[in-house]
């Protein structure tokens, strides 16, 4: 079912699995389905990310080729963010998961069934 080489620890794709799953990477890849935004928009719609993890998850997105940055030449800073089109399918995936999690998230947070019978 799946490529072989994403099981070995020394697979690169590891590295690339651990970008794109952390828990703000999600959230911006998702985030910026929407369109292009700047970071202040993407602080505000991550709720909880601090100024460092939005700009080392940015940088980290953007080297792997999933999210550009455009400034803009004016004064003050204009930067926006917006997924490329690597980017863009990486979310069409993201969005289901994240739709999934948001919909079971408080029957497996809180389940229903004795402890120890899973």
């Amino acid at each position: 079912m799946l490529a072989g080489g994403v099981f070995p620890a020394a697979c690169p794709s590891r590295v690339l699995l651990d970008h794109v799953t952390s828990k703000w990477g999600v959230l911006v890849l998702v985030s910026l389905v929407d369109g292009p935004q700047r970071w202040s928009d993407l602080r505000r719609r991550a709720q909880g990310v601090s100024e460092k993890m939005l700009a080392q998850t940015l940088k980290t997105l953007e080297a792997d080729g999933l999210v550009l940055r455009d400034q803009k030449p004016v004064m003050p800073p204009h930067v926006d963010y917006r997924l490329t089109p690597l980017g863009e399918e990486l979310a069409a995936v993201l969005v289901p998961l994240l739709r999934w999690v948001g919909q079971n998230a408080d029957a497996v947070i809180t389940p229903t069934a004795p402890t120890g019978s899973r």
